[in-house]
Formats: structure tokens, sequence, C-alpha cells
């Protein structure tokens, strides 16, 4: 029998809070240039008037912009090669890489410029499986966005396989 690729340690964490949260008020100018580099020019996002015609009480956010917007900038010097940061990530597990294995959303509620969002992270899911070229190592952490009036407005998991 082998040792298993997820230390109890770190099964513990299942449910639980990978970092504190973070509250972000949704900018406009943030949010619009973050429409336009995505190529999504839909007039809620730009024209107050087309936004409240279509329902919304004021400009709305690009749904995948309320992912962006609690980012943090950070240095240069904490890029790593491959374009992602580096992090003291809680997760710790015995395998060599780690590898994005897809992203799932839920976009329960519109997000409006002036919203204050919070992110919460959490480890939802840990599990080791049997593949055709060993075992490997699936996580998924789901982010959970509330605004102001504490509604839940979108939900997001990234898979992660590990091996």
């Amino acid at each position: 029998m082998t040792e298993s690729l997820i230390p109890p340690e770190t099964l513990a964490l299942v449910g639980e809070p990978l970092s504190d949260p973070v509250t972000v008020v949704i900018d406009q100018r943030e949010a619009q240039r973050y429409a336009h580099a995505v190529g999504d020019l839909n007039p809620i996002y730009f024209d107050e008037a087309a936004a409240t015609a279509a329902g919304y009480r004021t400009l709305v956010a690009p749904p995948t912009f309320v992912s962006h917007a609690p980012v943090p900038p950070r240095p240069m010097e904490a890029l790593r090669e491959d374009g992602l940061y580096l992090t003291a990530d809680r997760i710790k597990l015995r395998v060599d890489r780690i590898m994005f294995g897809g992203e799932e959303w839920d976009f329960v509620e519109p997000v409006h410029v002036g919203d204050t969002i919070t992110a919460q992270a959490r480890l939802a899911a840990l599990d080791e499986k049997d593949g055709s070229k060993g075992p490997f190592v699936r996580t998924v952490r789901e982010t959970t966005y509330t605004n102001q009036d504490e509604v839940v407005v979108a939900r997001s998991r990234q898979i992660g396989i590990a091996r």
C-alpha cells in the first residue's frame, strides 16, 4: 500500500476557509476597463440609461469581473515564470505539479457599480483518484461572492488536478 497523496492535516481543511475574506467596492472605471478587455461591450456596462431601461438600478459589472475585482495588485517579483502569482498555499499535497482543471460558475444576482462585494474562498472538496497515469488529487476551491446586503451574487468552483 502506498502513502496517500493527501496528508491528514490537509484533508482536515475540507470545508474550511482558505484565507480571510476580501472586500472591495465595484469601481465603474475598472469594471468598464474589464468589459473592454474581454470584448463585452454591452451597453448596460457603459450607459446608465441603458442599464436602468433594462431593469437594473445602475450600471452593471460584467459577470466574471466579480472574480477580478478582489485581487490585490502584486509586485512583479511575486510573478512566477508561468504567469501565475506565488502563493502561500495552505493545501499541502505529496505531489510534484498542480494543473488547472476547469472552473464552474453560478451567477445569482447582478453586480452593480458601487456594490461592496466580499469574496470568501474555502476548500470545498479534496479526493484522491486512480488515473491511467497513476494516482492524482482533485481539489475544488469554492469562492462565494456576497454584496453589501449579504446576498450571494456569484459562486465559483475552481478544479485543480495534482499529481
